[in-house]
């Protein structure tokens, strides 16, 4: 029996080398119990990319002028990662693994690693400016990421030149906030002969810290936005970060998101309400306080699910002092705290208070008359009740009482004038409801802890942070 045909009897009985097994597979001459993307990826470098699997050339390394062109994209986001990069590195030194921070180009711009085995790294090319594309090294955990946009485990004899099956490799995407593949987390091994086992849940442990690298970035990017990280309470499907605007309607969407949900660039150019993905209380987003809040969502397609849900509040434009604080909070990732939230399993419907559509109604007759004098029994006209008994439902309903929340939405809609446009101090106080310029400088002081004039000096004088 010639090797072919015992290699499709028996694969396990044959002993050829590595480079026969990558012609054999490709030649389709034998079925791999390799995992299939190890097997697409063998294929790929083979006969498009015409890497040579026997080749003993050393990987790639770029000079520092080389590296510097390469890690400049990604630079501003470098902060958000680093955090991340550490905490996974001390749960891999151990194991003498490097961390490997790569572009979407395969380009290693940043790493961590035990420095006393710098040399060792360096011999195998992965340490800072190594070239880890599929087309230059062929099979490996950092360009088959790059290539198939998903996790991968490329251990060993997994990789496509021989010269690599000494190395475990480890890689998991980071999207940009768009969705856009930005890069690629690593961790790289080089076994010893007699120690060719992967590390446990390593491939896991990776995934986890890119996606919290990737959600500090896209809070980053949000950070003047709701932010909702919300996961399927069935453990069925991936969690997923969505942009809110005060509008209550979704102006971005993490990768994983805009695969759940269908959401596109153009889908969020036409403006998609957050209603449209799940039912909630429009009153989760009349609070002010600065704390996440947890909450318990039904998905609005019908099909049942709940999900399990953080909503962040939007940094304050205008606590300028604050505002580092605020901005490393709000950034912090949250999607892993999901399965521990102190949320009830069936939200309990509010007693005595207005229905939500009565509550709508109500809201947006507010937010439509601003500028104009409102009274109480006007309001309570609308409910068709009673003063008293309005007055009652509408804190029940939406936290707090109908004169504070109409004072908090013209102070908002102050805030927004203030930033937006440069309409005077004057107009702007006639348009919102007060009397006059005074009446509504006391209001937003006491508000904000700044005056309208500080904050519009604020907006046109930003702090400049290194």
């Amino acid at each position: 029996m010639n090797t072919v045909a015992q290699l499709r009897a028996d694969p396990s009985t044959v002993d050829v080398s590595h480079e026969e097994r990558i012609e054999l597979l490709a030649d389709g001459a034998s079925e791999s119990s390799q995992p299939e993307a190890i097997d697409d990826s063998w294929r790929r470098c083979l006969r498009d990319f015409h890497v040579d699997p026997k080749s003993s050339s050393v990987p790639h390394v770029l000079t520092e002028r080389e590296l510097r062109i390469s890690r400049e994209p990604l630079s501003s986001f470098l902060p958000q990662a680093q955090e991340e990069i550490d905490r996974l590195h001390a749960i891999v030194r151990p194991q003498s693994y490097v961390v490997l921070l790569c572009n979407s180009d395969g380009v290693a711009i940043h790493h961590r690693g035990d420095e006393s085995k710098a040399h060792e790294f360096k011999h195998w090319g992965i340490w800072l400016g190594g070239v880890w594309s599929e087309q230059v090294e062929g099979t490996n955990g950092i360009g088959t990421c790059i290539t198939d946009r998903r996790p991968v485990l490329v251990h060993c004899a997994d990789h496509f030149r021989s010269r690599h099956t000494r190395l475990s490799c480890a890689g998991a995407p980071i999207f940009d906030p768009q969705g856009g593949l930005l890069g690629v987390l690593d961790v790289s091994k080089v076994h010893q002969q007699s120690d060719d086992q992967p590390f446990p849940l390593l491939l896991q442990t990776v995934i986890v810290s890119a996606r919290a690298i990737e959600e500090r970035i896209f809070r980053e990017h949000f950070h003047y936005c709701w932010i909702l990280a919300a996961a399927p309470s069935d453990d069925f499907g991936s969690s997923l970060l969505l942009a809110i605007d005060d509008q209550q309607s979704i102006i971005g969407g993490d990768q994983s998101a805009r695969k759940s949900l269908a959401v596109s660039d153009k889908s969020l150019a036409d403006g998609i309400p957050l209603s449209a993905a799940f039912a909630y209380d429009p009153s989760l987003f009349r609070r002010t306080a600065d704390r996440d809040i947890p909450v318990r969502l039904m998905s609005a397609r019908g099909d049942g699910r709940w999900w399990t849900a953080l909503l962040t509040p939007p940094l304050s434009r205008s606590k300028v002092a604050r505002s580092w604080a605020e901005a490393v909070v709000h950034s912090r990732p949250r999607i892993s705290t999901l399965g521990d939230l102190p949320v009830a399993a069936t939200p309990e419907p509010i007693r005595g208070g207005l229905s939500p559509s009565v509550t709508r109604r109500v809201c947006d007759y507010i937010e439509g008359h601003l500028d104009e004098k409102m009274r109480l029994d006007g309001l309570a006209s609308l409910a068709g009740l009673s003063t008293d008994h309005f007055a009652r439902a509408f804190h029940q309903s939406v936290g707090v009482p109908p004169h504070t929340y109409l004072l908090r939405r013209r102070l908002e809609h102050v805030q927004h004038l203030l930033r937006e446009t440069r309409t005077p101090l004057s107009e702007i106080a006639l348009a919102t409801g007060f009397s006059d310029q005074s009446h509504l400088a006391r209001h937003f002081r006491r508000w904000s802890g700044m005056s309208p004039r500080q904050v519009r000096w604020t907006e046109a004088n930003p702090i400049r942070t290194t």
